[in-house]
């Protein structure tokens, strides 16, 4: 027999009709909001929910993070989320850096004693970046790095199938620092792998994935990134 739902969804009976009327009726419902009473409502919900924020990021996610670093310079600001880092490594960050939203920092203990991730004054990061550093990760000054792109020096498992079957680690000759110029604007989402060296000034476009070095000056974009232009 049909469920009682599906009969008083298809039923031509005036009741069902009835039922199916007042229901559309009060899913469609809603309030006028004069603003005489609705706006002292919103801007007090706004300075109250700013108040949080600026109390979570300057009291909690800011202090943290900077408990993570080996050294910071001066105005080093979070988002309001708590930075992942796991493993043990040195991270130095300069002034007026800009870490935001939440972001992943993973250091390898296998290839380097103190593997390190460094970022230069000014650069800003998004949110949910990733970065693996395995040896070293150096990012220049007056950088922008937008949500979502992975950084890496290390591809994490080897290429030879035998030996990830064997859970073997990435062999170490695989393992290459990845070195960021000044000036560089990465796109959203793209992937800069190990052994890339981004030169001065260039642009790397959303979505890229950047295998082989970078020219100073130029833009990036594809996968594998191809030179489409020089940065202007």
């Amino acid at each position: 027999m049909p469920s009682l739902r599906r009969s008083l969804a298809t039923s031509g009976h005036p009741f069902a009709t009835t039922l199916r009327m007042a229901r559309r009726s009060l899913v469609r419902f809603s309030l006028p909001a004069p603003a005489v009473i609705f706006l002292p409502v919103l801007w007090t919900f706004l300075a109250l929910r700013s108040l949080y924020y600026f109390l979570v990021r300057v009291l909690v996610c800011e202090p943290l993070f900077k408990c993570y670093c080996t050294r910071y310079g001066r105005g080093v600001r979070t988002g309001v989320y708590l930075h992942w880092v796991q493993g043990r490594g040195s991270l130095v960050v300069g002034d007026e850096v800009l870490v935001d939203g939440k972001c992943s920092f993973t250091f390898a203990a296998r290839y380097s004693d103190s593997p390190l991730l460094e970022i230069g004054d000014r650069t800003g990061i998004g949110h949910a970046c990733s970065f693996t550093v395995a040896q070293r990760i150096s990012i220049g000054r007056d950088c922008r790095i937008a949500g979502g792109v992975a950084i890496f020096d290390s591809s994490g498992h080897p290429s030879d199938p035998e030996a990830r079957r064997r859970g073997e680690p990435a062999p170490s000759d695989t393992v290459k620092p990845v070195s960021i110029g000044d000036n560089v604007w990465i796109g959203r989402n793209a992937m800069v792998f190990p052994g890339v060296t981004i030169g001065e000034g260039a642009v790397v476009s959303a979505g890229a994935v950047v295998m082989s070095d970078v020219p100073p000056a130029s833009v990036m974009a594809g996968n594998p990134a191809r030179r489409v232009a020089v940065a202007s």
